[in-house]
């Protein structure tokens, strides 16, 4: 791998409704301004040579990496490795019951009947170290908020993976090269 751009899905019909989703069954797909969202994506790409695209198992980041590629023929491999965080029994819940859960916990912490903050910062390091380990020169990657956010700042050096980028926009293009994607994936691994 000499290039991977990285990029959160374009807005969802979840989002719309302020509501959370840890789990792809229950994922609904792309808002009409995440279709629009994905298209500029696609307009942003378009100089950009891709032999792979690799995306999580929701529904948003797949029709995000699909509308981004439309005409082209890299092949997508799913990688469940890059879902979102699985959040239990928030599943449904509104982004403010999020929000004042996490408040009251630590990174450690699992989310009721789901997974800590840190279990999934290690995994998206595994998720990561795949796609550096890839033969394919030039890689886009859809998947979501909190793997790109972790991923740009542990490749910046940040001690704190929630800073200094926190909020992600939607379908906004993040470009790394080996070096780059491997110190993040240092950074992400041993947590």
């Amino acid at each position: 791998m000499r290039l991977l751009i990285v990029s959160r899905h374009g807005h969802s019909l979840l989002n719309a409704r302020h509501l959370v989703n840890g789990d792809p069954a229950h994922d609904l797909g792309l808002s009409p301004l995440g279709v629009e969202q994905a298209e500029t994506l696609a307009g942003q790409l378009a100089g950009i040579a891709l032999d792979l695209v690799v995306v999580s198992e929701f529904r948003r980041a797949q029709q995000t990496a699909e509308l981004a590629v439309s005409g082209r023929t890299a092949p997508t491999v799913v990688d469940p490795g890059l879902n979102d965080v699985r959040i239990g029994e928030l599943e449904g819940k509104t982004v403010d019951d999020y929000r004042a859960w996490k408040a009251e916990h630590e990174r450690g912490d699992p989310f009721p009947g789901g997974e800590s903050l840190d279990d999934a910062a290690g995994r998206y390091g595994a998720a990561f170290a795949r796609i550096l380990e890839r033969p394919e020169a030039s890689i886009l990657c859809v998947c979501h908020e909190i793997p790109v956010r972790y991923l740009v700042n542990a490749a910046g050096g940040s001690h704190d993976l929630d800073h200094p980028l926190h909020d992600v926009p939607n379908a906004t293009p993040y470009v790394f090269d080996a070096a780059g994607l491997e110190r993040g994936v240092k950074r992400l691994r041993p947590i």
